[in-house]
């Protein structure tokens, strides 16, 4: 179905995780040109449209006010108007409820544009050393209830796993995931694309000695190797692998 020619068009706008410089061209454009930015946090983004000299309206739109926020949205784009829906930090929709206005928006016969840039994912994926070819994406595991199935769920995966983490956690989570998947090769980065970037490569439990002597800081994404394919290699064999 062709989209409703007379409703605004919704920009999924992706931003910088970090280093403010990591904005599209188009991206800064966009936001410039828009009606109204659907942000995750006005306050954050604040400061990367003041950085880029961008006045365009801001309104709250996160997981605790999607049901108010939504129709409120959709009512604005169907009168004409253009939005660019923003997360925190990267691509929207990747750990936040972005695709759930994307979806109201489809449904509604709005045309939906991504404008596309920055990603925590792809960003930590591809500098892990870790196979690329296949990776799945499991958002932030369950902090309290489900987190061992939730693992014993994707036990059976040939893929590199991708977990976003909080620093506070992430002890918890690697003894968990030692629990389920045993000793596999594993990459942690944290604070990427900003002054203190730090990317460590190992295993499981040698990143479970890490930082149990030195705690984490800011924002986290786990990498592990889940591959059957390969369990009867050696665990030496493994790291010289990745």
């Amino acid at each position: 179905m062709k989209p409703n020619q007379n409703a605004g068009i919704l920009y999924i706008v992706s931003t910088p995780i970090g280093n403010l410089k990591d904005i599209t061209y188009r991206a800064v454009e966009t936001l410039q040109n828009v009606s109204l930015i659907a942000a995750e946090d006005t306050r954050h983004s604040g400061i990367l449209l003041k950085h880029y000299n961008i006045k365009t309206p801001q309104v709250s739109y996160f997981e605790h006010n999607r049901f108010t926020r939504i129709p409120q949205i959709i009512k604005t784009l169907q009168s004409g108007s253009d939005i660019a829906v923003i997360t925190d930090a990267g691509t929207p929709g990747g750990s936040d409820p972005a695709y759930k206005l994307v979806r109201a928006a489809i449904e509604e016969d709005i045309k939906i544009e991504s404008i596309p840039g920055s990603s925590a994912i792809l960003t930590a994926l591809v500098s892990s050393g870790l196979p690329t070819d296949r990776f799945l994406f499991e958002g932030f595991i369950p902090s309290k209830k489900g987190r061992k199935k939730r693992l014993e769920a994707i036990k059976n995966e040939n893929a590199t796993i991708v977990f976003f983490e909080s620093p506070h956690r992430l002890g918890r989570t690697l003894k968990d995931i030692y629990a389920v998947f045993g000793n596999r090769p594993a990459v942690l980065g944290r604070e990427l694309t900003k002054m203190y970037e730090e990317i460590i490569r190992g295993t499981v439990s040698e990143l479970i000695t890490y930082f149990s002597q030195k705690p984490p800081k800011g924002e986290c994404v786990l990498m592990y190797l889940a591959l059957n394919s390969i369990t009867k290699i050696s665990l030496h064999k493994l790291k010289r692998f990745y």
